[in-house]
């Protein structure tokens, strides 16, 4: 057997007998570039500190990565399709690896945010990728099992990066985090060409590069207004990126209609199952990403768990996602995927819905239930929706296919933590400052205070350590007077230290119930819609065909003999060819 892959599937005529250990490099590359972002949540207070970061600055050395790799994923899926996509895995890792090492060596915001970007620019190489080689590899029957374990990689992902980078904070920096994308970036390039098979479009025709270009520019401009606004104020940056989104969101519509091998294909958007399955991923992820936004801050500040102990208290979350992936594999086939997937985006819905029972007075143990419920619903919700959508698509646009999967959920991801981090932040400045009335705190302390619950719980700190400086100038005052009067306005610093901290646990947690709330009323609304949308029906029905409700199915030919997978103008698109 060569030790380099050559040969592409769709030649062999037989299955790819290490089909399974090509997921596991697929799911490998999936893990470092989801960890990327969740793992960086636990890292930014010390690199806050370290680097001494603005508000701002930390914004963008979270949305640096965001921005290229949500813009980019639908041109560089379709250029993988077209070229190789085994090559664009492989370059993604090079350059995602190249980015993660730039990034443990520099010390400046910019530097980081620079870093990041390049790294983001890898994962928009990696994500569809991944997704379209496991598409090629997998014969049809059992690629909604391999998307199953794709997804679980996702969901494990998510919770794993906090504890990782946790670990690693307790001895070393924050440049760990960085540095230890580097060996899995090279045990995913060794796996790449020992274990996955090379795959490509057999019809090589020519790239939409006019529509690939106005994808990015709409998708990236939509991504920058929505971070610029909710974060920053809804000044002239914001309103120029959102015109500018609206225009080329516009003028890609026209192109994309009028080209007659457009890079993406809008009319599939009228296909229900197809159009739900979009809107279930991109709302689903608004609320996970929205809500782990603000758990790892109560956990972390409120809770005061250090990094390494938050991140092994969102593990339920990580072994619930594989009970759910599991689950849906069982379900899917036999209830139909409206089912399931409606019943995740409950799940999701009722999380959320628990949280808004969270105060001051809570414990870990009131986050367990939420985070399970959270994981089964992750779990039930993504994988028939990420299966429904690759399926929408024919061989040769397998790429296209991912991207379009992976940028409904960066789109989503997006909004979660911009709309619902903005009412979290809003929240928890308004009650704070009712919760400090009267108390004297000078109006530069609480405005700083109202900054973030970490700037909040730094000004309950610094009053402290004022009131313990008075403390020993008292102790040392030869004057009796004087040290009665320094203990004096010690004591009554230091019970106004105790305040400000319970002010700021009791508002900051306040503001995560209130959140919770506007985040289930979100998803509630959109899993009615999902439910509207998704047609009914089993694998049987998809099989045979039809949906319950007698429209053809995806996949099946229409009546009039046309290919479902005909590209446009009716022409078949032919399977996937070669790679190099």
């Amino acid at each position: 057997m060569r030790l380099i892959v050559k040969e592409p599937v769709d030649r062999t005529g037989v299955p790819y007998a290490r089909r399974w250990w090509a997921l596991l490099v697929l799911c490998l590359s999936l893990l470092i570039i989801v960890m990327a972002n969740t793992a960086l949540t636990v890292a930014a207070p010390d690199m806050t500190r370290d680097l001494g970061l603005t508000s701002a600055d930390l914004q963008w050395v979270i949305d640096g990565y965001t921005v290229p790799y949500a813009a980019l994923m639908l041109l560089l899926g379709a250029i993988g399709d077209k070229y190789s996509r085994r090559g664009a895995l492989v370059l993604g890792l090079l350059v995602f690896g190249g980015g993660a090492v730039a990034g443990s060596l520099v010390d400046s915001a910019g530097g980081v945010i620079t870093a990041r970007a390049v790294m983001g620019v890898g994962a928009a190489l990696i994500m569809p990728a991944t997704l379209s080689l496991l598409a090629a590899t997998f014969p049809r029957r059992e690629r909604a099992r391999a998307i199953t374990l794709w997804t679980a990689t996702a969901g494990l992902a998510i919770a794993a990066g906090p504890l990782v980078a946790g670990a690693l904070l307790e001895r070393y920096g924050w440049s760990s985090t960085f540095l230890i994308n580097v060996p899995i970036v090279v045990l995913a390039l060794v796996g790449a060409f020992v274990l996955v098979p090379p795959s490509r479009a057999a019809r090589r025709e020519r790239v939409d590069h006019v529509g690939g270009l106005l994808s990015v520019v709409w998708i990236g401009a939509l991504v920058y207004t929505i971070i610029e606004g909710p974060h920053f104020g809804w000044g002239a940056n914001a309103l120029t990126a959102a015109g500018v989104a609206a225009v080329a969101l516009v003028l890609f519509v026209v192109q994309e209609l009028r080209h007659p091998r457009p890079v993406l294909d809008l009319r599939r958007f009228a296909d229900r199952r197809f159009a739900g399955s979009n809107l279930a991923v991109a709302l689903f992820f608004l609320a996970v990403f929205g809500a782990f936004y603000y758990l790892t801050q109560h956990l972390q500040f409120v809770l005061g768990y250090d990094a390494l102990e938050t991140g092994t208290r969102m593990l339920p979350l990580a072994g619930a996602v594989f009970v759910g992936s599991a689950l849906t594999g069982y379900l899917t086939p036999r209830v139909g995927m409206r089912v399931t997937v409606t019943a995740g985006m409950v799940g999701g819905t009722t999380a959320l819905a628990l949280l808004t029972r969270i105060d001051a007075a809570s414990s870990y143990g009131d986050f367990v239930a939420p985070l399970l419920v959270l994981g089964l619903a992750i779990g039930l919700a993504l994988s028939p929706c990420t299966d429904a959508i690759m399926g929408a698509f024919p061989e040769s646009e397998l790429g296209v296919g991912g991207a379009v999967n992976d940028t409904s959920l960066e789109l989503g991801g997006s909004l979660g933590i911009a709309v619902l981090g903005s009412v979290l932040a809003s929240s928890y400045s308004s009650r704070l400052s009712d919760a400090t009335a009267g108390s004297g705190l000078p109006a530069d302390a609480l405005s700083s205070a109202q900054d973030s619950v970490g700037a909040g719980y730094a000004v309950a700190q610094g009053v402290g350590e004022r009131a313990r400086q008075l403390a020993e100038q008292a102790a040392r005052a030869a004057d009796a007077t004087q040290a009665g009067e320094l203990k004096a306005q010690a004591e009554q610093l230091a019970s106004g230290a105790h305040r400000m901290a319970d002010a700021v646990a009791s508002s900051f947690s306040g503001a995560v119930a209130h959140t919770s709330l506007i985040g289930a009323v979100v998803l509630g609304v959109g899993t009615v819609l999902v439910a509207v949308l998704l047609p009914r029906g089993t694998a049987a029905d998809t099989a045979a065909g039809t949906d319950a409700e007698g429209a053809a199915a995806p996949g099946t030919p229409a009546e009039d003999g046309t290919p479902a997978d005909a590209g446009p103008g009716g022409r078949e698109h032919e399977p996937a060819g070669t790679a190099r």
